[in-house]
Protein backbone atom coordinates (compact mmCIF):
# COMPACT_ATOMS: atom_id res chain seq x y z
CA UNK A 1 0.00 0.00 0.00
CA UNK A 2 1.47 3.30 -1.04
CA UNK A 3 0.34 6.86 -1.47
CA UNK A 4 1.28 9.42 -4.06
CA UNK A 5 2.28 12.06 -1.56
CA UNK A 6 4.30 12.24 1.64
CA UNK A 7 1.08 12.29 3.65
CA UNK A 8 -0.33 9.35 5.56
CA UNK A 9 -3.86 9.24 6.93
CA UNK A 10 -4.74 6.19 9.05
CA UNK A 11 -8.05 5.52 10.80
CA UNK A 12 -9.46 3.03 13.26
CA UNK A 13 -13.16 2.22 13.34
CA UNK A 14 -15.03 4.59 15.56
CA UNK A 15 -16.03 2.47 18.52
CA UNK A 16 -19.51 1.91 19.97
CA UNK A 17 -19.97 3.86 23.18
CA UNK A 18 -22.29 1.29 24.71
CA UNK A 19 -19.49 -0.40 26.63
CA UNK A 20 -15.97 0.19 27.90
CA UNK A 21 -12.87 -0.43 25.79
CA UNK A 22 -11.50 -3.97 25.56
CA UNK A 23 -8.64 -5.80 23.82
CA UNK A 24 -10.22 -5.54 20.36
CA UNK A 25 -10.35 -1.75 20.53
CA UNK A 26 -6.85 -1.54 21.99
CA UNK A 27 -5.45 -3.87 19.32
CA UNK A 28 -6.74 -1.98 16.28
CA UNK A 29 -5.71 1.34 17.76
CA UNK A 30 -2.24 0.03 18.62
CA UNK A 31 -1.66 -1.17 15.06
CA UNK A 32 -2.80 2.22 13.75
CA UNK A 33 -0.45 3.90 16.21
CA UNK A 34 2.48 1.76 15.05
CA UNK A 35 1.78 2.69 11.43
CA UNK A 36 1.42 6.37 12.30
CA UNK A 37 4.72 6.38 14.22
CA UNK A 38 6.48 4.59 11.37
CA UNK A 39 5.35 7.21 8.87
CA UNK A 40 6.30 10.04 11.21
CA UNK A 41 9.73 8.44 11.51
CA UNK A 42 9.96 8.48 7.73
CA UNK A 43 9.22 12.20 7.71
CA UNK A 44 5.69 11.88 6.32
CA UNK A 45 2.94 14.27 7.32
CA UNK A 46 0.66 12.01 9.37
CA UNK A 47 -2.96 12.23 10.48
CA UNK A 48 -4.18 9.47 12.79
CA UNK A 49 -7.89 9.37 13.68
CA UNK A 50 -9.91 7.39 16.16
CA UNK A 51 -13.14 8.12 18.02
CA UNK A 52 -16.59 6.91 19.04
CA UNK A 53 -19.82 5.97 17.26
CA UNK A 54 -22.70 7.25 19.35
CA UNK A 55 -26.04 7.28 17.54
CA UNK A 56 -27.03 3.63 18.02
CA UNK A 57 -30.47 2.74 19.35
CA UNK A 58 -28.76 0.63 22.03
CA UNK A 59 -27.27 3.82 23.46
CA UNK A 60 -30.78 5.15 24.09
CA UNK A 61 -31.84 1.91 25.80
CA UNK A 62 -28.75 1.74 27.99
CA UNK A 63 -29.02 5.39 28.94
CA UNK A 64 -32.67 4.95 29.91
CA UNK A 65 -31.81 1.94 32.08
CA UNK A 66 -29.34 4.15 33.97
CA UNK A 67 -31.56 7.20 34.27
CA UNK A 68 -29.32 9.20 31.94
CA UNK A 69 -29.80 11.01 28.67
CA UNK A 70 -28.19 9.40 25.60
CA UNK A 71 -25.74 12.31 25.46
CA UNK A 72 -24.70 11.79 29.09
CA UNK A 73 -24.24 8.03 28.66
CA UNK A 74 -22.34 8.47 25.41
CA UNK A 75 -20.19 11.14 27.02
CA UNK A 76 -19.18 8.84 29.88
CA UNK A 77 -18.08 6.04 27.59
CA UNK A 78 -16.44 8.33 25.03
CA UNK A 79 -14.34 9.69 27.90
CA UNK A 80 -13.38 6.11 28.84
CA UNK A 81 -12.10 5.48 25.30
CA UNK A 82 -10.28 8.79 25.15
CA UNK A 83 -8.66 8.25 28.57
CA UNK A 84 -7.72 4.63 27.80
CA UNK A 85 -6.00 5.55 24.54
CA UNK A 86 -4.14 8.40 26.22
CA UNK A 87 -3.01 6.13 29.06
CA UNK A 88 -1.80 3.56 26.54
CA UNK A 89 0.27 6.13 24.70
CA UNK A 90 -1.71 6.34 21.46
CA UNK A 91 -0.53 9.23 19.30
CA UNK A 92 -3.82 9.99 17.52
CA UNK A 93 -4.12 13.50 16.13
CA UNK A 94 -7.86 13.72 16.72
CA UNK A 95 -10.70 11.93 18.49
CA UNK A 96 -14.04 12.30 16.71
CA UNK A 97 -17.43 11.83 18.34
CA UNK A 98 -20.41 11.45 16.01
CA UNK A 99 -22.55 13.51 18.38
CA UNK A 100 -20.38 16.57 17.69
CA UNK A 101 -21.77 19.34 15.50
CA UNK A 102 -18.65 19.34 13.31
CA UNK A 103 -19.59 15.80 12.27
CA UNK A 104 -23.38 16.13 12.15
CA UNK A 105 -23.39 19.29 10.04
CA UNK A 106 -21.26 17.72 7.33
CA UNK A 107 -23.26 14.47 7.29
CA UNK A 108 -26.37 16.52 6.64
CA UNK A 109 -24.64 18.24 3.74
CA UNK A 110 -23.49 14.91 2.23
CA UNK A 111 -26.97 13.35 2.47
CA UNK A 112 -28.52 16.48 0.95
CA UNK A 113 -26.16 16.06 -2.00
CA UNK A 114 -27.13 12.37 -2.35
CA UNK A 115 -30.84 13.25 -2.23
CA UNK A 116 -30.34 15.92 -4.89
CA UNK A 117 -28.47 13.49 -7.18
CA UNK A 118 -31.07 10.76 -6.78
CA UNK A 119 -28.58 8.35 -5.21
CA UNK A 120 -30.77 8.44 -2.09
CA UNK A 121 -34.55 8.03 -2.46
CA UNK A 122 -37.59 7.32 -0.27
CA UNK A 123 -39.02 3.79 -0.18
CA UNK A 124 -40.25 0.94 2.01
CA UNK A 125 -38.20 -1.96 3.30
CA UNK A 126 -39.08 -5.33 4.78
CA UNK A 127 -36.51 -7.83 5.91
CA UNK A 128 -34.79 -9.74 8.68
CA UNK A 129 -33.39 -7.40 11.30
CA UNK A 130 -30.53 -8.13 13.70
CA UNK A 131 -31.42 -6.02 16.73
CA UNK A 132 -28.08 -6.59 18.43
CA UNK A 133 -26.11 -5.33 15.43
CA UNK A 134 -28.81 -2.87 14.33
CA UNK A 135 -28.67 -4.06 10.74
CA UNK A 136 -30.80 -5.91 8.20
CA UNK A 137 -29.65 -9.34 7.02
CA UNK A 138 -30.28 -10.36 3.36
CA UNK A 139 -32.83 -13.16 2.90
CA UNK A 140 -30.27 -15.70 1.68
CA UNK A 141 -27.94 -14.93 4.59
CA UNK A 142 -30.81 -15.10 7.10
CA UNK A 143 -31.59 -18.62 5.88
CA UNK A 144 -27.90 -19.54 6.02
CA UNK A 145 -27.76 -18.38 9.65
CA UNK A 146 -31.01 -20.25 10.47
CA UNK A 147 -32.65 -16.86 11.06
CA UNK A 148 -30.35 -16.09 13.95
CA UNK A 149 -27.76 -13.38 14.40
CA UNK A 150 -24.32 -14.51 13.19
CA UNK A 151 -22.83 -12.42 16.00
CA UNK A 152 -24.83 -13.24 19.15
CA UNK A 153 -27.10 -16.12 17.94
CA UNK A 154 -30.25 -14.25 18.96
CA UNK A 155 -33.35 -14.69 16.73
CA UNK A 156 -33.68 -12.28 13.83
CA UNK A 157 -36.81 -10.13 13.74
CA UNK A 158 -39.03 -9.63 10.69
CA UNK A 159 -39.40 -5.89 10.30
CA UNK A 160 -40.98 -3.45 7.86
CA UNK A 161 -40.42 0.28 7.80
CA UNK A 162 -40.37 3.29 5.51
CA UNK A 163 -36.82 4.35 4.83
CA UNK A 164 -34.56 6.28 2.58
CA UNK A 165 -32.41 4.04 0.40
CA UNK A 166 -29.00 4.39 -1.17
CA UNK A 167 -28.70 3.08 -4.76
CA UNK A 168 -25.93 0.63 -4.00
CA UNK A 169 -27.05 -1.58 -6.89
CA UNK A 170 -25.99 1.12 -9.36
CA UNK A 171 -22.35 0.81 -8.28
CA UNK A 172 -21.79 -2.92 -8.74
CA UNK A 173 -19.68 -2.62 -11.89
CA UNK A 174 -17.63 0.30 -10.58
CA UNK A 175 -16.90 -1.57 -7.36
CA UNK A 176 -15.77 -4.66 -9.26
CA UNK A 177 -13.58 -2.48 -11.47
CA UNK A 178 -12.06 -0.86 -8.37
CA UNK A 179 -11.29 -4.06 -6.47
CA UNK A 180 -10.38 -6.34 -9.38
CA UNK A 181 -8.41 -3.98 -11.61
CA UNK A 182 -7.94 -0.36 -10.56
CA UNK A 183 -6.68 -1.08 -7.01
CA UNK A 184 -6.13 -4.82 -6.40
CA UNK A 185 -4.99 -4.14 -2.82
CA UNK A 186 -8.01 -2.01 -1.96
CA UNK A 187 -9.29 -4.79 0.32
CA UNK A 188 -6.75 -6.73 2.38
CA UNK A 189 -5.83 -9.37 3.37
CA UNK A 190 -6.41 -11.42 0.22
CA UNK A 191 -8.98 -13.72 1.84
CA UNK A 192 -11.15 -10.72 2.69
CA UNK A 193 -10.77 -9.35 -0.85
CA UNK A 194 -12.00 -12.65 -2.30
CA UNK A 195 -14.89 -12.68 0.16
CA UNK A 196 -16.00 -9.20 -0.88
CA UNK A 197 -15.68 -9.90 -4.60
CA UNK A 198 -17.74 -13.08 -4.33
CA UNK A 199 -20.53 -11.26 -2.55
CA UNK A 200 -20.54 -8.34 -5.01
CA UNK A 201 -20.79 -10.76 -7.94
CA UNK A 202 -23.92 -12.26 -6.37
CA UNK A 203 -25.58 -8.89 -6.94
CA UNK A 204 -26.16 -5.77 -4.88
CA UNK A 205 -29.41 -4.51 -3.43
CA UNK A 206 -30.13 -0.92 -2.54
CA UNK A 207 -29.61 -0.40 1.17
CA UNK A 208 -31.72 1.54 3.69
CA UNK A 209 -29.84 4.49 5.16
CA UNK A 210 -32.41 5.78 7.63
CA UNK A 211 -34.40 4.57 10.63
CA UNK A 212 -37.57 5.57 12.43
CA UNK A 213 -38.30 5.55 16.13
CA UNK A 214 -34.91 6.76 17.34
CA UNK A 215 -36.47 9.28 19.70
CA UNK A 216 -34.48 12.15 18.27
CA UNK A 217 -31.11 10.49 19.04
CA UNK A 218 -29.35 10.71 15.72
CA UNK A 219 -28.96 12.94 12.68
CA UNK A 220 -32.31 13.67 11.00
CA UNK A 221 -32.72 13.06 7.29
CA UNK A 222 -32.78 16.50 5.62
CA UNK A 223 -36.41 17.54 5.21
CA UNK A 224 -37.83 14.59 7.18
CA UNK A 225 -37.54 14.83 10.96
CA UNK A 226 -39.31 11.49 11.43
CA UNK A 227 -36.32 9.66 9.99
CA UNK A 228 -32.78 9.54 11.35
CA UNK A 229 -29.76 8.60 9.31
CA UNK A 230 -28.85 4.98 9.96
CA UNK A 231 -26.06 4.77 12.54
CA UNK A 232 -23.75 2.88 10.20
CA UNK A 233 -24.03 5.43 7.39
CA UNK A 234 -23.55 8.23 9.92
CA UNK A 235 -20.48 6.45 11.31
CA UNK A 236 -18.78 5.81 7.97
CA UNK A 237 -18.80 9.50 7.15
CA UNK A 238 -16.57 10.26 10.16
CA UNK A 239 -13.44 9.49 8.14
CA UNK A 240 -14.31 12.34 5.80
CA UNK A 241 -16.05 14.82 8.11
CA UNK A 242 -13.00 15.07 10.38
CA UNK A 243 -10.69 16.18 7.57
CA UNK A 244 -13.19 17.93 5.31
CA UNK A 245 -12.00 21.37 6.41
CA UNK A 246 -9.80 23.98 4.78
CA UNK A 247 -6.77 23.10 6.89
CA UNK A 248 -7.15 19.29 6.76
CA UNK A 249 -8.62 18.36 3.38
CA UNK A 250 -5.08 17.74 2.09
CA UNK A 251 -5.10 14.47 4.06
CA UNK A 252 -7.95 13.00 2.03
CA UNK A 253 -8.16 10.32 0.72
CA UNK A 254 -7.30 8.06 3.64
CA UNK A 255 -4.25 5.85 3.22
CA UNK A 256 -5.69 2.92 5.17
CA UNK A 257 -8.85 2.20 7.13
CA UNK A 258 -8.01 -0.39 9.82
CA UNK A 259 -11.06 -2.41 10.85
CA UNK A 260 -12.07 -5.83 12.16
CA UNK A 261 -13.51 -8.40 9.77
CA UNK A 262 -17.08 -8.14 11.12
CA UNK A 263 -17.55 -4.67 9.61
CA UNK A 264 -15.85 -5.39 6.28
CA UNK A 265 -18.95 -5.07 4.07
CA UNK A 266 -19.75 -1.56 5.21
CA UNK A 267 -16.20 -0.37 4.63
CA UNK A 268 -15.28 -2.29 1.49
CA UNK A 269 -18.55 -1.87 -0.43
CA UNK A 270 -21.01 0.66 0.97
CA UNK A 271 -18.37 3.25 1.92
CA UNK A 272 -16.59 3.45 -1.46
CA UNK A 273 -19.96 3.47 -3.23
CA UNK A 274 -21.08 6.44 -1.13
CA UNK A 275 -17.86 8.25 -2.00
CA UNK A 276 -18.35 7.47 -5.69
CA UNK A 277 -21.85 8.96 -5.45
CA UNK A 278 -20.41 12.07 -3.80
CA UNK A 279 -17.65 12.23 -6.44
CA UNK A 280 -14.96 12.08 -3.77
CA UNK A 281 -11.55 10.34 -4.04
CA UNK A 282 -11.50 6.82 -2.64
CA UNK A 283 -9.33 5.59 0.23
CA UNK A 284 -6.26 3.60 -0.79
CA UNK A 285 -6.98 0.55 1.34
CA UNK A 286 -9.38 -1.14 3.74
CA UNK A 287 -7.52 -3.62 5.94
CA UNK A 288 -9.76 -6.04 7.86
CA UNK A 289 -8.01 -8.03 10.57
CA UNK A 290 -9.40 -11.05 12.41
CA UNK A 291 -10.35 -11.49 16.07
CA UNK A 292 -8.56 -12.32 19.31
CA UNK A 293 -9.41 -15.51 21.16
CA UNK A 294 -8.18 -16.30 24.69
CA UNK A 295 -6.38 -19.47 25.75
CA UNK A 296 -7.73 -21.25 22.66
CA UNK A 297 -11.36 -20.28 23.26
CA UNK A 298 -13.64 -17.54 22.03
CA UNK A 299 -13.52 -14.62 24.46
CA UNK A 300 -16.50 -14.46 26.77
CA UNK A 301 -17.27 -12.64 29.99
CA UNK A 302 -19.12 -15.70 31.25
CA UNK A 303 -16.02 -17.86 30.72
CA UNK A 304 -13.90 -15.34 32.56
CA UNK A 305 -11.35 -15.12 29.73
CA UNK A 306 -12.35 -11.71 28.41
CA UNK A 307 -9.38 -9.32 28.08
CA UNK A 308 -10.93 -6.17 29.53
CA UNK A 309 -9.38 -2.93 30.73
CA UNK A 310 -8.43 -4.36 34.11
CA UNK A 311 -6.63 -7.29 32.50
CA UNK A 312 -4.88 -4.97 30.03
CA UNK A 313 -3.70 -2.78 32.91
CA UNK A 314 -2.38 -5.87 34.71
CA UNK A 315 -0.20 -6.77 31.72
CA UNK A 316 1.07 -3.19 31.46
CA UNK A 317 1.90 -3.11 35.18
CA UNK A 318 3.67 -6.47 35.20
CA UNK A 319 5.46 -6.36 31.84
CA UNK A 320 5.35 -2.68 30.63
CA UNK A 321 3.34 -0.84 28.02
CA UNK A 322 6.00 -1.59 25.40
CA UNK A 323 5.67 -5.30 26.11
CA UNK A 324 1.91 -5.15 25.53
CA UNK A 325 2.41 -3.19 22.31
CA UNK A 326 5.03 -5.67 21.13
CA UNK A 327 2.82 -8.70 21.78
CA UNK A 328 -0.22 -7.16 20.11
CA UNK A 329 1.78 -6.06 17.08
CA UNK A 330 3.71 -9.27 16.51
CA UNK A 331 1.16 -11.89 17.61
CA UNK A 332 -2.07 -10.16 16.58
CA UNK A 333 -4.67 -11.37 14.03
CA UNK A 334 -3.67 -9.23 11.05
CA UNK A 335 -4.20 -12.18 8.70
CA UNK A 336 -7.30 -14.20 7.88
CA UNK A 337 -7.20 -16.32 11.06
CA UNK A 338 -7.89 -15.42 14.67
CA UNK A 339 -5.01 -15.06 17.17
CA UNK A 340 -4.68 -16.43 20.68
CA UNK A 341 -4.03 -14.12 23.62
CA UNK A 342 -2.56 -16.61 26.08
CA UNK A 343 -0.57 -15.69 29.18
CA UNK A 344 2.11 -18.37 28.67
CA UNK A 345 2.54 -17.21 25.09
CA UNK A 346 2.83 -13.61 26.23
CA UNK A 347 5.59 -14.51 28.71
CA UNK A 348 7.41 -16.65 26.13
CA UNK A 349 7.40 -13.87 23.52
CA UNK A 350 8.44 -11.30 26.10
CA UNK A 351 11.41 -13.34 27.29
CA UNK A 352 12.51 -14.50 23.86
CA UNK A 353 12.24 -11.27 21.86
CA UNK A 354 12.41 -8.47 24.39
CA UNK A 355 14.43 -9.74 27.36
CA UNK A 356 16.79 -12.18 25.64
CA UNK A 357 17.14 -10.47 22.25
CA UNK A 358 16.61 -6.70 22.47
CA UNK A 359 17.45 -6.16 26.14
CA UNK A 360 20.37 -8.57 26.32
CA UNK A 361 21.95 -7.29 23.10
CA UNK A 362 21.72 -3.67 24.28
CA UNK A 363 23.32 -4.61 27.61
CA UNK A 364 26.15 -6.60 26.01
CA UNK A 365 27.12 -3.85 23.59
CA UNK A 366 26.93 -0.93 26.03
CA UNK A 367 28.65 -2.89 28.83
CA UNK A 368 31.59 -3.90 26.65
CA UNK A 369 32.07 -0.36 25.36
CA UNK A 370 32.13 0.88 28.95
CA UNK A 371 34.49 -1.88 30.06
CA UNK A 372 37.02 -1.60 27.26
CA UNK A 373 36.71 2.02 26.06
CA UNK A 374 35.67 4.00 29.16
CA UNK A 375 32.14 4.55 27.89
CA UNK A 376 33.14 6.20 24.60
CA UNK A 377 32.19 4.80 21.20
CA UNK A 378 35.49 3.51 19.78
CA UNK A 379 36.79 4.44 16.34
CA UNK A 380 36.52 1.83 13.62
CA UNK A 381 39.59 0.48 11.87
CA UNK A 382 40.13 -0.62 8.31
CA UNK A 383 37.96 -3.71 8.84
CA UNK A 384 34.95 -1.37 9.03
CA UNK A 385 34.14 -1.55 5.32
CA UNK A 386 33.98 -5.34 5.37
CA UNK A 387 32.66 -5.72 8.89
CA UNK A 388 31.44 -9.28 8.43
CA UNK A 389 28.98 -7.63 6.05
CA UNK A 390 26.94 -6.41 9.00
CA UNK A 391 26.50 -3.07 7.32
CA UNK A 392 24.81 -5.06 4.54
CA UNK A 393 22.86 -7.01 7.15
CA UNK A 394 21.45 -3.72 8.44
CA UNK A 395 20.68 -2.58 4.89
CA UNK A 396 18.77 -5.81 4.23
CA UNK A 397 16.84 -5.46 7.48
CA UNK A 398 15.82 -1.90 6.62
CA UNK A 399 14.65 -2.93 3.14
CA UNK A 400 12.59 -5.85 4.48
CA UNK A 401 11.20 -3.70 7.28
CA UNK A 402 10.03 -0.82 5.08
CA UNK A 403 8.54 -3.16 2.50
CA UNK A 404 6.52 -4.95 5.18
CA UNK A 405 5.37 -1.74 6.86
CA UNK A 406 4.26 -0.30 3.54
CA UNK A 407 2.14 -3.44 3.01
CA UNK A 408 0.59 -2.97 6.48
CA UNK A 409 2.36 -6.05 7.85
CA UNK A 410 3.95 -4.70 11.04
CA UNK A 411 4.65 -8.18 12.44
CA UNK A 412 6.84 -9.01 9.44
CA UNK A 413 8.55 -5.64 9.77
CA UNK A 414 9.40 -6.33 13.42
CA UNK A 415 10.68 -9.76 12.43
CA UNK A 416 13.28 -8.07 10.20
CA UNK A 417 14.38 -5.81 13.07
CA UNK A 418 14.67 -8.73 15.50
CA UNK A 419 16.69 -10.63 12.88
CA UNK A 420 19.15 -7.72 12.85
CA UNK A 421 19.41 -7.93 16.65
CA UNK A 422 20.15 -11.64 16.28
CA UNK A 423 22.83 -10.85 13.69
CA UNK A 424 24.57 -8.59 16.22
CA UNK A 425 24.62 -11.38 18.80
CA UNK A 426 25.94 -13.83 16.19
CA UNK A 427 28.64 -11.35 15.21
CA UNK A 428 29.72 -11.03 18.84
CA UNK A 429 29.92 -14.80 19.20
CA UNK A 430 31.92 -15.14 15.98
CA UNK A 431 34.39 -12.34 16.67
CA UNK A 432 34.52 -12.75 20.48
CA UNK A 433 35.64 -9.22 21.41
CA UNK A 434 35.62 -10.21 25.10
CA UNK A 435 38.46 -12.66 24.40
CA UNK A 436 40.37 -10.39 22.05
CA UNK A 437 40.33 -7.61 24.66
CA UNK A 438 42.56 -9.66 26.96
CA UNK A 439 45.50 -8.64 24.73
CA UNK A 440 45.93 -4.81 24.60
CA UNK A 441 47.29 -5.08 21.06
CA UNK A 442 43.86 -6.27 19.91
CA UNK A 443 41.99 -3.21 21.16
CA UNK A 444 41.83 -1.52 17.72
CA UNK A 445 40.17 -4.65 16.34
CA UNK A 446 37.87 -4.82 19.40
CA UNK A 447 36.97 -1.18 18.81
CA UNK A 448 35.96 -1.91 15.23
CA UNK A 449 33.84 -4.87 16.31
CA UNK A 450 32.03 -2.87 19.00
CA UNK A 451 31.54 0.11 16.71
CA UNK A 452 29.86 -2.21 14.22
CA UNK A 453 27.69 -3.67 16.98
CA UNK A 454 26.66 -0.24 18.26
CA UNK A 455 25.90 0.99 14.75
CA UNK A 456 23.73 -2.02 13.90
CA UNK A 457 22.00 -1.67 17.29
CA UNK A 458 21.31 1.99 16.58
CA UNK A 459 19.65 1.12 13.28
CA UNK A 460 17.65 -1.71 14.87
CA UNK A 461 16.43 0.71 17.55
CA UNK A 462 15.04 3.01 14.86
CA UNK A 463 13.16 0.11 13.27
CA UNK A 464 11.71 -0.95 16.63
CA UNK A 465 10.75 2.53 17.84
CA UNK A 466 7.22 2.58 16.34
CA UNK A 467 6.40 -0.58 18.32
CA UNK A 468 8.33 -0.12 21.59
CA UNK A 469 8.96 3.64 21.71
CA UNK A 470 9.64 4.04 25.45
CA UNK A 471 12.40 1.41 25.56
CA UNK A 472 13.99 2.60 22.33
CA UNK A 473 14.11 6.21 23.55
CA UNK A 474 15.89 4.96 26.66
CA UNK A 475 18.32 3.11 24.40
CA UNK A 476 18.85 6.26 22.31
CA UNK A 477 19.92 8.02 25.50
CA UNK A 478 22.46 5.28 26.20
CA UNK A 479 23.74 5.39 22.62
CA UNK A 480 24.06 9.18 22.63
CA UNK A 481 21.27 9.61 20.07
CA UNK A 482 18.81 11.85 21.93
CA UNK A 483 18.53 13.99 18.79
CA UNK A 484 16.08 11.39 17.48
CA UNK A 485 13.75 11.88 20.43
CA UNK A 486 13.98 15.66 20.14
CA UNK A 487 13.26 15.67 16.39
CA UNK A 488 10.25 13.39 16.73
CA UNK A 489 8.91 15.38 19.68
CA UNK A 490 9.41 18.83 18.17
CA UNK A 491 7.78 18.43 14.77
CA UNK A 492 6.59 14.84 14.79
CA UNK A 493 8.70 13.95 11.77
CA UNK A 494 11.93 12.02 11.62
CA UNK A 495 14.68 11.78 9.03
CA UNK A 496 14.55 8.05 8.49
CA UNK A 497 16.48 7.85 5.21
CA UNK A 498 19.42 9.71 6.76
CA UNK A 499 19.25 8.10 10.20
CA UNK A 500 19.30 4.52 8.91
CA UNK A 501 22.40 5.07 6.77
CA UNK A 502 25.38 3.05 8.00
CA UNK A 503 28.13 5.01 9.71
CA UNK A 504 26.08 7.79 11.31
CA UNK A 505 27.40 7.13 14.83
CA UNK A 506 30.43 9.27 15.69
CA UNK A 507 33.47 7.88 17.55
CA UNK A 508 33.87 9.26 21.08
CA UNK A 509 30.08 9.52 21.50
CA UNK A 510 29.32 8.79 25.20
CA UNK A 511 27.78 5.32 25.61
CA UNK A 512 26.00 4.66 28.90
CA UNK A 513 25.11 1.47 30.71
CA UNK A 514 21.77 1.05 32.42
CA UNK A 515 19.26 -1.28 33.99
CA UNK A 516 17.90 -4.04 31.72
CA UNK A 517 15.42 -2.59 29.23
CA UNK A 518 13.28 -5.71 29.64
CA UNK A 519 14.04 -7.72 32.79
CA UNK A 520 13.44 -11.42 32.26
CA UNK A 521 10.35 -12.79 34.00
CA UNK A 522 9.42 -16.27 35.12
CA UNK A 523 6.10 -17.80 34.14
CA UNK A 524 3.44 -17.21 36.77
Amino acid sequence: MSTDTARFYVTTPIYYVNDRPHIGHVYTTTVADVLARYHRLRGDEVFFLTGTDEHAAKVVDSATDRGLSPQQWAGQNAAAFRDTFARLGMSNNDFIRTSEDRHKDKVLAYVEQLLASGDVYAGEYEGWYDAGQEEYIPENKAKEYDFRSPINNQPLVRKREKNYFFKLSAYRDRLLQLIEKDNPTFVQPEARRNEVLARIREGLNDVPISRTGTGGWGIPVPGDDEQSIYVWIDALFNYLTTVDTDDRIRYWPASVHLIAKDILWFHAVIWPALLMALDRPLPHQVYAHSFWIAEGQKMSKSLGNFIDLEKIDEYVTEFSLDALRYFLTTQGPMGATDADFAQDKFVAVYNSDLANAVGNCASRVTNMINRYFDGKLPPHGREFAVSHEYDRSAETAVAQYTEAMDRVHPAQAVEAAIKLIGDIDSYIEQTQPFRLAKDPENLPKVGTILYNCAEALRIASLLLWPVIPDAMEKLWERLGQTAYTQALANNGCGQFSRWIAWGQSKPDTPIAKGDPLFPRVEKS
